[in-house]
């Protein structure tokens, strides 16, 4: 009798560093195969196989980053767990791949649409905030999806402020926002989402603390005041809704 193998499991992460599991089992990435599997985990629609190669080996000639990329992807293909779909002219990760990735740009996408899942409230910001994207990596293919996400990550902490104040948890969503303001301390949006946290919370004191120190930063770092808007968010007394003309 015939016995389907049910198909592994893998997982790519790219938040706090480089590493694959797959079955629950943590494998080792050979080492000329790392910026592979991280390029293609940052790319979830797949790649140009040229495009690639002469991004990850720019200082080559074409036929030699061409040569190295078939290298680094018959190595990938030697760890034990089936992770590239590779055609001619392309390559990317198998749709059963996940990426840890993906999947807080998923969490975040619902936030921002004010659609969360039943459990997306219940994320912990603390650490969303504190993994880096491929930490000590800095090729700019890495970086320019590093700066994107932490502007995106912003964003979406301050949409979940705003849905744990309305499900009635502004302590949760001071939490959030005191991420998101030691990320960016002068992001004047951050710091007016922590402000109504804490007033939401019944603490107007920690409001106007908060307020007070904005305030204190911004004169030092660029010499300027908050905006009338947060000023009078900080006073209680928050400006009418603008009404479109």
């Amino acid at each position: 009798m015939h016995v389907e193998t049910p198909p592994s499991t893998s997982l790519v992460r790219v938040l706090g560093g480089l590493s694959l599991t797959c079955d629950g089992r943590r494998l080792a990435v050979p080492p000329g195969s790392r910026r592979l599997l991280a390029y293609l985990a940052l790319h979830p629609d797949g790649a140009d196989r040229r495009v690639a190669a002469g991004v990850l080996w720019p200082d080559v000639e074409d036929g030699r980053a061409a040569g190295n990329l078939r290298s680094a992807l018959w190595r990938l293909q030697q760890v034990g767990c089936p992770l590239v779909v590779a055609e001619q002219s392309w390559l990317g990760l198998r749709e059963d791949v996940e990426v840890d990735l993906i999947r807080l740009e998923a969490w975040a996408t619902r936030v921002l649409a004010n659609a969360p899942a039943a459990d997306d409230l219940g994320v912990d910001p603390g650490p969303i905030a504190e993994l880096g994207l491929l930490p000590g990596w800095y090729d700019d293919w890495v970086l320019t999806v590093r700066e994107r996400l932490q502007l995106r990550l912003l964003h979406a902490l301050e949409a979940l402020s705003r849905l744990l104040r309305r499900a009635g948890r502004p302590a949760a969503a001071v939490e959030a926002m005191y991420v998101a303001v030691l990320a960016e301390p002068l992001r004047e949006s951050g710091q007016r989402a922590l402000i109504e946290a804490h007033q939401a919370a019944g603490d107007w004191i920690a409001a106007r603390r908060q307020y007070d120190a904005f305030r204190s930063i911004l004169r030092r770092e660029i010499g300027v005041e908050p905006s009338a808007e947060l000023t009078a968010v900080a006073r209680g007394n928050p400006a009418p809704p603008r009404v479109p003309r």
